[in-house]
């Protein structure tokens, strides 16, 4: 786990990062962080300004039980079913978490300060399902810096619009595909223009639309390594970053378009990009590789602890690294295509991979509490 300490001191790159524009958010959160002091330690330092979480980040530190079994035997007490018991110890980590983040929520005119919570993964593929649970959780969190994640599935699409449109701030997760991340900006679009309609304040609805890096070189890198050519091999590790780039350049356009500057006028906010899925896969690449390429005002950078740590320690900031690549990026991304590599085939199955793995870890933890639950002599349903 980091520690104040060392945040404190090495905190050089980390204050260049934000000083060029770019929140720092943790990719983690667990009841030992929040109670142990280091997130408020963290956030002491003025540069981690935001929490993320995600079922496998839940599954880790609740299926780990540690902090967590007085909550457990209360519940079991109660004769809870798993599903609520697991949504009641997700909530309270993220309302403590939203208390502890308050100060740099209030100090951003909540543009920071947030922590996001996804809405059960199993129901990526039903609009409706999806609404009523960010709703809910929304009214479960009941602090205004949650940020609740909807995947941008098909589903998912209408939900988001549907959810901002309420008045409730969004995380957009798994996005893969420049395609789809310009059909989760129009759906954001759309979501304030509902919430316009409906008389809302527009100024207190916020949005990051969470677009994943290191995967993208994960499955390209794989098979451009079984092409094996010297022309294959030299565009290892440039996937992802193209990608990304071509992202913001999208995100530049669209949120200079004049559908956008009616809502502008009415003070509302840019739906920033959030790069995610920021830890290098690859110990062959530096494992800052994933913050250090991708520095670009109005982002969001969210880390795990590992990476967090190595920014901390050895990363090279040196302004701006996207915003000049545009073209770079479009050259990459066509040579991976000329070799055979079908972009819109690998994002698509991205796209199916991280439904199912963040399903997978959501039944783990189920399991985990199930047993949990069950050891403390209650039968969970």
């Amino acid at each position: 786990m980091i520690t104040v300490t060392e945040a404190t001191a090495n905190a050089g790159a980390l204050k260049r990062l934000s000083d060029e524009g770019v929140s720092i958010w943790l990719d983690d959160l667990s009841r030992r962080r929040i109670e142990s002091g280091d997130l408020a330690g963290l956030v002491a330092t003025g540069n981690i300004v935001g929490v993320t979480t995600n079922p496998s980040i839940f599954q880790a530190a609740i299926g780990s039980g540690e902090g967590y079994e007085e909550q457990l035997a209360d519940l079991a007490v109660r004769g809870v079913t798993v599903e609520e018991a697991v949504r009641m110890m997700t909530t309270a980590d993220v309302r403590a978490a939203a208390d502890v983040l308050r100060p740099a929520y209030d100090a951003t005119g909540g543009r920071d300060g947030r922590v996001s919570i996804e809405v059960d993964p199993r129901l990526a593929h039903d609009t409706a399902a999806t609404v009523a649970e960010a709703r809910q959780l929304a009214w479960l969190v009941d602090r205004p810096n949650v940020m609740i994640k909807i995947p941008a599935t098909k589903a998912g699409l209408p939900a988001i619009t549907e959810v901002i449109g309420a008045g409730i701030s969004v995380n957009v997760t798994l996005i893969f595909s420049l395609e789809r991340y310009r059909e989760v900006m129009d759906a954001y679009i759309a979501g304030l223009e509902k919430a316009q309609a409906a008389g809302l304040d527009l100024s207190a609805i916020h949005s990051v639309a969470s677009f994943f890096v290191s995967r993208v070189d994960s499955e390209i890198d794989k098979r451009l390594t079984l092409l094996g050519t010297d022309e294959a091999l030299a565009l290892k590790g440039r996937a992802a970053l193209a990608n990304a780039r071509l992202a913001y350049e999208a995100y530049e356009q669209v949120f200079a378009g004049p559908r956008w500057q009616a809502l502008g006028g009415a003070r509302a906010n840019r739906q920033r990009p959030l790069w995610a899925s920021t830890g290098v896969k690859d110990p062959a690449y530096k494992d800052t590789l994933y913050v250090d390429e991708l520095v670009a005002p109005g982002t969001v950078n969210t880390m795990p602890e590992a990476t967090l740590n190595a920014v901390a320690d050895h990363g090279d900031v040196q302004g701006d690294t996207v915003t000049g690549g545009y073209a770079q990026a479009r050259a990459d991304l066509a040579a991976v295509e000329r070799l055979g590599i079908s972009y819109d085939e690998v994002v698509r199955q991205l796209e199916d991979e991280g439904v199912a793995k963040f399903e997978v870890a959501w039944q783990d933890l189920l399991d985990a509490v199930t047993k949990s639950l069950n050891s403390k002599g209650v039968d969970a349903e």
